[in-house]
C-alpha cells in the first residue's frame, strides 16, 4: 500500500542527557481520548513562530523542481523520525487526542514527553520517556545489553529487537524502512537530474544509495567536495541525541539550505586556522596529537525546510558534519551557519534575555555579530581536541556512551569561546571588541540553559554556569537580580574549563565525565528562580516554524 507522508507539524531540537539507571525501557504512550488531560496546557507557547521564506526569483524551473522533490524526501525522514522516537502508530495516536493545545504540543514534541523540561509527560497516564526511544525492545534492561553477544551491537543503523527465542538481536535500518527509503532514495535520484551543480547531482545519487543501504560513508566523502553549489541538503539518519539509554543508534533528520554566498564569503578563511589552534589548545600534546582535516569550511545558509530529529524540541542553528571520525581526521568536517533561524533566536528570545538578566552597563555588548560568530566557532571547534581516546578505549564517542554528546557540546561551546579570543589576540578578527563575544556568550548561557536536561545542549550549559560561578567569571547583583562578567576571570575560567573537558575526552574517562555532569550539569535555586522571571516576561524559550512548499511559493 502507498504510504502518504505530510508534514504534520513545523518544528525544533536536540536532545540528551546523561543517565546510568539500570532499567526497562517503557512502552510508547496509549492513544489519547477526548477525556485526557492537560498537565501543561500552555506550553505550546514557549515556542515563538518564524516563516521559513526565502528569495527564489533566481532559480531556474529545473532547480524549484528540485526542491519540492528535497522537501519530499525530507517528510520521509520525518514520518521514520516518529516511528523512532515514539513508534509505529503515531498518526492515529494524533488524532485520538481531543484538545487542541495538547496535540499542538505533541506535535512539536514528537510524542507525549516535553523535551525542554527533562522529557517530562504532558499528558495524564504517560509513563517516562524510553530513555532508548523505539531503539531497543521494551522489556531490555541495559545489563541485559551489556551481557549479550550479537552482530552490529553498536551500530549506527540498526534497532535491537528480540529473536523469536528471546534473545537479542538487530534489524538495520534498511530493512525496517524498505519500502520508505526506497521512496526517498528515489526522489533523491529525481532531484539529482534536477541538479545544475555535477558534485551536488553526485552527492545525492550515493545519497540515495546511503538510505537504501546504510552505508553512509561515500556520501559523506562526496559531500565534502561540494561546497560551492547553491542548494545543500543534509538528510538521512545521523545524530545519536535520541538514545539516550547508550547514545548508539542515529535518528532520520533533514534541512533543506539555501546558501548565502556574500556571508560563506566572509567565513570561507577561518577554516585555514584550525591546524595552528589546535596546537595551542591548553592540554598536553598528547591530547592534541591528531591534526584537523585541512578541507574544512565555513559558509552561511538560509534554511528552508526541518524534519525529523532536527526539528523536534529546540531548533538547531549551526551544523557540524560528518560524525564520522575517518572522514573527519581524513577532510575535516562543513560548518553550516542557518542565519535565518540564528537571526530569529536571537531577536525573539536572545535579546529579551538580556534585558532581564544582564546588568545593564554591559548591554550594550549584546548583538548578533557576536552571536553569529560565537555560534560559528562553537561549530568549528568540533573539529578541536580529540576524537580516539589516548588511553586505547576506542573512540571518544565509544568510550564517554551516554554522556558523550553533553561532553562533545560542553567541549564545543568553550573552545570556540577561546578560539575566538585567539583570533582576536592574533589580529584576525578585525576592529572587534571581545568584550562584546564575552557578554554575548555570558546571555547565550542562560538561552540554553532553558533547554533543559534531556537537551546535550542545555546540560553542557548547566554544567558551565556552575563551573563559571566557581570561578568568579561572572557576578550576580542580588539588588537588580542580574549578571555581569568579569573579563579576566571568564579567561581563566575558559582555559580550566577547556583542559578538564579535553583530558576527559582524551582519557576516554566515562566515570569522570559521569560524576561532572551529575555534580554541575544541575540548576540551582537562585538560577532557577532568574529562569523562573523570564518565563513570566512571556520570553519564548525556542522557535517553532512555518515551512513548506507553500510558505516557498513552491505550489
Amino acid at each position: 500500500m502507498k504510504i502518504l507522508y505530510k508534514p504534520l507539524f513545523l518544528v525544533v531540537l536536540l536532545s540528551l542527557a546523561a543517565c546510568g539507571r539500570d532499567e526497562t525501557t517503557p512502552a510508547p504512550a496509549e492513544p489519547v481520548t477526548s477525556a485526557a488531560v492537560e498537565v501543561v496546557p500552555t506550553r505550546p507557547d514557549i515556542y515563538a513562530n518564524y516563516a521559513l521564506q526565502a528569495d527564489l526569483s533566481g532559480f531556474s524551473e529545473d532547480q524549484r523542481k528540485m526542491l519540492v522533490l528535497l522537501i519530499r524526501a525530507s517528510e520521509i525522514m520525518d514520518d521514520l523520525f516518529w516511528r523512532q522516537a515514539y513508534g509505529d502508530g503515531y498518526e492515529a495516536w494524533l488524532e485520538s487526542i481531543g484538545v487542541a493545545a495538547t496535540r499542538r504540543f505533541a506535535e512539536l514534541n514528537y510524542g507525549p514527553w516535553d523535551r525542554l523540561n527533562d522529557d517530562a509527560p504532558f499528558i495524564q497516564g504517560v509513563g517516562e520517556k524510553p530513555l532508548g526511544a523505539q531503539f531497543y525492545p521494551a522489556d531490555m534492561t541495559k545489563a541485559e545489553f551489556e551481557a549479550a553477544d550479537f552482530p552490529d551491537k553498536t551500530g549506527l543503523y540498526s534497532f535491537v529487537r528480540r529473536a523469536d527465542d528471546g534473545t537479542l538481536m538487530t534489524v538495520p535500518f534498511h530493512v525496517e524502512f524498505a519500502d520508505e527509503l526506497a521512496d526517498a532514495a528515489a526522489l533523491l535520484r529525481e532531484a539529482a537530474d534536477c541538479a545544475e551543480h555535477e558534485g551536488f547531482a553526485n552527492y545525492l545519487r550515493l545519497r540515495a544509495d546511503a538510505l537504501v543501504s546504510d552505508e553512509y560513508q561515500a556520501s559523506d566523502l562526496a559531500w565534502m567536495d561540494v561546497k560551492s553549489n547553491p542548494v545543500d541538503v543534509v538528510i538521512g539518519a545521523i545524530e545519536t541525541y535520541e538514545d539516550r539509554l547508550f547514545g548508539y543508534r542515529a535518528a532520520y533528520e533533514s534541512y533543506v539550505l539555501i546558501k548565502d554566498m556574500a556571508w560563506s564569503e566572509r567565513l570561507a578563511r577561518f577554516a585555514d586556522f584550525l591546524p595552528e589552534l589546535q596546537r595551542g589548545l591548553p592540554v598536553p600534546d598528547a591530547y592534541k596529537q591528531e591534526t584537523p582535516g585541512t578541507d574544512s569550511d565555513l559558509n552561511a545558509y538560509d534554511v528552508i525546510y526541518y524534519a525529523g530529529h532536527s526539528n523536534a524540541g529546540s531548533k538547531t542553528i549551526a551544523i557540524n558534519l560528518p560524525n564520522d571520525e575517518e572522514v573527519q581526521l581524513a577532510k575535516g568536517t562543513r560548518r553550516l551557519q542557518l542565519k535565518n533561524a540564528m537571526q530569529a533566536k536571537f531577536d525573539k528570545i536572545l535579546l529579551p534575555i538580556s534585558g532581564v538578566l544582564i546588568d545593564e552597563s554591559q548591554r550594550q555588548h549584546i548583538n548578533f555579530d557576536s552571536f553569529f560568530a560565537n555560534t560559528m566557532f562553537h561549530e568549528v571547534a568540533h573539529g578541536l581536541g580529540i576524537k580516539n581516546t589516548i588511553t586505547g578505549k576506542g573512540t571518544v564517542r565509544e568510550a564517554l556512551l551516554d554522556v558523550s554528546s553533553s561532553m562533545e557540546e560542553g567541549k564545543a561551546d568553550i573552545l570556540g569561546l577561546y578560539m575566538i579570543s585567539r583570533l582576536y589576540e592574533m589580529g584576525e578578527l578585525g576592529e572587534i571588541d571581545i568584550r562584546d563575544n564575552y557578554v554575548t556568550f555570558m546571555a547565550g548561557i542562560f538561552r540554553s540553559i532553558r533547554f533543559g536536561a534531556s537537551s546535550a545542549h542545555g546540560k553542557a550549559n548547566m554544567l558551565r554556569f556552575n563551573f563559571f560561578k566557581e570561578h568568579g567569571a561572572f557576578v550576580r547583583d542580588d539588588e537588580t537580580g542580574t549578571y555581569s562578567v568579569d573579563f579576566d576571570r571568564m579567561q581563566d575560567a575558559m582555559a580550566a574549563l577547556s583542559e578538564l573537558l579535553l583530558t576527559l575526552q582524551g582519557d576516554g574517562d566515562y566515570d569522570g565525565a559521569l560524576k561532572l555532569t551529575s555534580e554541575k550539569g544541575v540548576i540551582g535555586d537562585q538560577l532557577q528562580a532568574d529562569l523562573d522571571r523570564l518565563t513570566a516576561a512571556n520570553i519564548p524559550v525556542d522557535i517553532v516554524f512555518t515551512q513548506g512548499t507553500t510558505e516557498l511559493g513552491l505550489e
